[in-house]
């Protein structure tokens, strides 16, 4: 596809405005499916341009910038999502805040980075609904996590007889959050379950020691079933456990830094099974143990783990087999 025009659309709950660049004219419509037909209808009547060289381009929001995104894959109309501070660090300093201005600054933006933005593929359906029931069980965990750590410290100082309620209600509270949890998980274990590609993705990473179930669907889900990211690496660098290099001229020489700016969730997963891996792993275990002896930095070696498990997902999911400890073979 040749793009020759783009047009900005700054989304907000109720409503969105939109700049052509060719021409610089804007509008604003509901947001909502009556909304995003007239878009369609005012964007190809107005832009200078034939539909087949247009590319509308906006922030991924969420849940805002969802319905129209829906409504452009399945026209066919070709679009992009990009991050907000991706767009925001592009066109350098800018003063004040405004719907309008940012529509233009979004449509400016993918003009002049025309060549190398793609087209936005939404994910299969059913990785959009284990992405939300993903982010719905970690809220559940975290309200869970909240009552224990309170209910705990209530225990120490209170005396129980003299605050019934107060520790009933509670303990009732996180018995149901906990019944809710279980039943996110029946549900995103159907979902994998019904459909075969997932299902086998699934099983290909799980069978890597050290990886579980959430680490292994947040990745296939976050990975868009590994089709998103062309390598480990790519991957790596998303989750920010890929080292990057600390140097400038002859005065700066410092060690190599993993990135603030990733998924961080995705991040203390990969922890969590390095740690495991570390625990249950032999071949692991020898590995960081040898590292540790060497004289070498214990977080460094946690995040080469990191890296060697993600890139064995990576492996297996492309391969399509599992994964085989050639270790507890050996003599």
């Amino acid at each position: 596809m040749e793009i020759k025009d783009t047009i900005g659309i700054d989304i907000s709950k109720l409503t969105f405005d939109v700049r052509i660049h060719s021409n610089q004219m804007a509008n604003v419509f509901e947001n909502s499916y009556k909304g995003f037909k007239k878009l369609e209808q005012w964007a190809y009547k107005n832009s200078t341009f034939p539909k087949d060289n247009i590319l509308f381009i906006f922030e991924h929001t969420g849940l805002y910038s969802h319905a129209l995104s829906v409504f452009l894959a399945e026209r066919n109309i070709p679009f992009a999502m990009v991050p907000g501070m991706e767009i925001k660090r592009s066109l350098g300093i800018a003063r004040g805040k405004n719907d309008r201005v940012d529509a233009a600054r979004i449509a400016l933006y993918g003009y002049r980075l025309r060549d190398e933005v793609h087209p936005s593929k939404l994910p299969e359906k059913d990785i959009t609904v284990l992405k939300r029931l993903l982010s719905l069980r970690e809220r559940l965990v975290k309200q869970n996590v909240a009552h224990k750590v309170s209910l705990k410290e209530q225990n120490r100082v209170l005396s129980k007889s003299e605050n019934k309620t107060l520790f009933e209600t509670q303990e009732k509270v996180m018995a149901y959050l906990s019944k809710q949890i279980k039943s996110v998980e029946k549900e995103m274990a159907d979902i994998i379950g019904k459909n075969q590609r997932l299902g086998q993705l699934y099983s290909l990473a799980t069978s890597i020691k050290g990886v579980g179930p959430q680490t292994a669907m947040f990745i296939i889900v976050h990975a868009n079933g590994f089709t998103k990211f062309k390598n480990a690496r790519k991957f790596a660098s998303y989750c920010g456990i890929a080292p990057f290099p600390n140097s400038s001229g002859t005065s700066i020489r410092g060690r190599a830094k993993v990135s603030h700016l990733s998924n961080k969730k995705i991040k203390s997963l990969l922890d969590l099974c390095a740690k495991v891996a570390i625990r249950h792993s032999p071949e692991m275990k020898r590995y960081y143990d040898r590292r540790i002896a060497e004289g070498k930095n214990k977080r460094s070696t946690i995040n080469i783990i990191r890296n060697k498990i993600l890139s064995r997902i990576f492996a297996v999911a492309q391969r399509g087999t599992p994964y085989v400890d050639f270790m507890k073979y050996a003599a």
